[in-house]
């Protein structure tokens, strides 16, 4: 994912209309030494100063420029966060936030290191769209369906990706499996559509597939008397309670709940798939929640509900 993050910054960098200007801090410098030497006046290394950072890249988009930010995922969202809250969600300014190393994809250099609420806090910051991509080409697809967007946009990359690339809209869930109607649907989010894929197997759910969880079009799922789980790599996110919200108004009986990493403090250097194990989440924990929702209880009509 960092290779097409390279290429679609450069390819924003050359499109002056609107001009893009990218901020790193101390991250992908090599990536990035042709941009350097293309673009000498819209590229900078800030360095070790994300809150600086921030801030610069607020006073960049107040002249309309449009940022990008990248540098690692506890830097930018946690270090950070009262800038991107004021000088972005406050003024409504626009720009690209894209990071790298959440959750625990660099536990190897332990818990400093360590970012699986980065979603959660950016979810509190109003104007920020979300998008958690699960392979390199559906990075490509956010860039350049969201390039003129209004608003800021946090773009989480990962170290592991799907095998395959599903997504093609921003804005459009995608239907990977269809399952027997009156079973649970499981939608999986960004690069946990492998691990879902594995879990279920041959149960008779239904899978969906997004890389968008804010704004997500819940409204559009028509989730008729469903159990929903939504499986996310990262502190659970707003996403199934706005699922629920949104298909209840319509009088659809929806419970959903969200599949995702615990809050809890891991204090602990390692791989990150030992820690998954550790904490619950990979597949075989995945599959057996999921096999705790295939029988639905029946109402007094004998028709199944959530």
């Amino acid at each position: 994912m960092r290779k097409q993050f390279i290429k679609s910054a450069t390819e924003l960098l050359a499109n002056t209309n609107p001009a893009s200007v990218l901020l790193l801090g101390d991250i992908g410098v090599h990536g990035f030494r042709d941009a350097f030497a293309q673009y000498p006046d819209r590229v900078y290394n800030i360095g070790i100063l994300e809150q600086a950072t921030v801030g610069m890249a607020a006073g960049l988009a107040m002249t309309g420029l449009r940022p990008i930010v990248h540098t690692i995922a506890p830097f930018m969202v946690e270090r950070a966060y009262e800038q991107l809250k004021i000088d972005f969600g406050y003024q409504g300014l626009s720009g690209t936030f894209v990071s790298i190393g959440g959750s625990y994809d660099y536990s190897g250099l332990g818990c400093t290191h360590h970012c699986p609420g980065d979603v959660n806090l950016i979810e509190n910051i109003d104007g920020f769209s979300i998008f958690v991509p699960g392979h390199p080409d559906e990075l490509a697809m956010i860039f350049d369906q969201t390039k003129t967007w209004f608003g800021s946009k946090y773009i989480r990359l990962s170290e592991t990706s799907n095998q395959s690339v599903i997504a093609n809209s921003v804005m459009k869930p995608v239907t990977v499996r269809q399952g027997d109607s009156y079973h649970p649907v499981v939608v999986a989010v960004g690069p946990c559509l492998d691990m879902v894929l594995g879990a279920v197997g041959d149960m008779p759910v239904t899978v969906l597939y997004t890389v968008v969880v804010r704004p997500f079009p819940a409204h559009e799922l028509q989730l008729i008397n469903k159990n929903v789980i939504v499986v996310e790599p990262y502190y659970s996110s707003q996403l199934a309670n706005r699922i629920a919200g949104c298909n209840t108004i319509y009088g659809w009986v929806v419970n959903a709940r969200s599949f995702s990493l615990p809050r809890k403090f891991i204090r602990e250097y390692g791989d990150p798939s030992r820690i998954g194990i550790k904490i619950g989440f990979y597949e075989n924990a995945l599959r057996e929640t999921i096999k705790q929702w295939i029988k639905l209880p029946t109402s007094s009509d004998g028709m199944p509900r959530a």
